[in-house]
């Protein structure tokens, strides 16, 4: 092999070289940029989820008044509600935040139910100013919840999919888990009655 034909294999090792280079840096800004995503569609969630919290204490002092010998239920929301505030709130604890948040909503439905016993506190304009920012909120809370669950689909089918899993094994992408609640009386808003 003369002197040429080493040129043009230099040369072609170089090409294909700089040809995988592209192609693996296409592959990681994709899984960058899917990161990122998902991390944006977390804190949209944080955002409800706080909202969430804060109207909960200012709940518990209503009903408080009206029904304050309901110290079970009163007391079960404040906990479920420490505990979700507990956790840390990132994309990669999003399965241990859904089982919080299910706590809560599972504490918040017995919450509402004393209405139905204490008529003066379903009567009363401050419960139902805060049930109906409640509810607002929950809605919030499932709208930023199916925008991260879609998000976290196309991060993992890109992380999973060839020839993009070999980038995300190289670079150590983790896996993201789906926001989901597992009760299915959770899966919808509360109800909020005036009547």
């Amino acid at each position: 092999m003369g002197s040429m034909g080493l040129v043009v294999a230099a040369i072609a090792a170089v090409a294909v070289f700089i040809v995988l280079f592209l192609i693996i840096m296409v592959l990681y800004n994709g899984l960058v940029r899917a990161r990122v995503n998902c991390d944006n569609a977390w804190a949209q969630i944080d955002v409800q989820l706080k909202r969430r919290y804060d109207l909960i204490p200012n709940l518990v002092e209503t009903v408080k008044g009206y029904a304050g010998h309901e110290k079970d239920t009163l007391e079960a929301v404040i906990k479920a509600r420490q505990q979700a505030v507990a956790i840390t709130s990132d994309s990669a604890h999003a399965a241990q935040k859904a089982d919080a948040e299910n706590m809560i909503s599972q504490a918040l439905g017995r919450l509402f139910a004393l209405q139905e016993s204490y008529p003066e506190l379903k009567a009363d304009t401050n419960f139902r100013q805060l049930q109906e920012e409640l509810t607002s909120t929950e809605n919030k809370i499932g709208f930023s919840r199916q925008h991260f669950n879609d998000t976290v689909g196309t991060y993992e089918q890109k992380r999973q999919t060839f020839p993009t899993v070999l980038v995300a094994a190289l670079f150590n992408f983790a896996k993201r888990e789906f926001f989901e609640l597992k009760d299915t009386a959770a899966r919808e808003a509360p109800k909020v009655s005036f009547s």
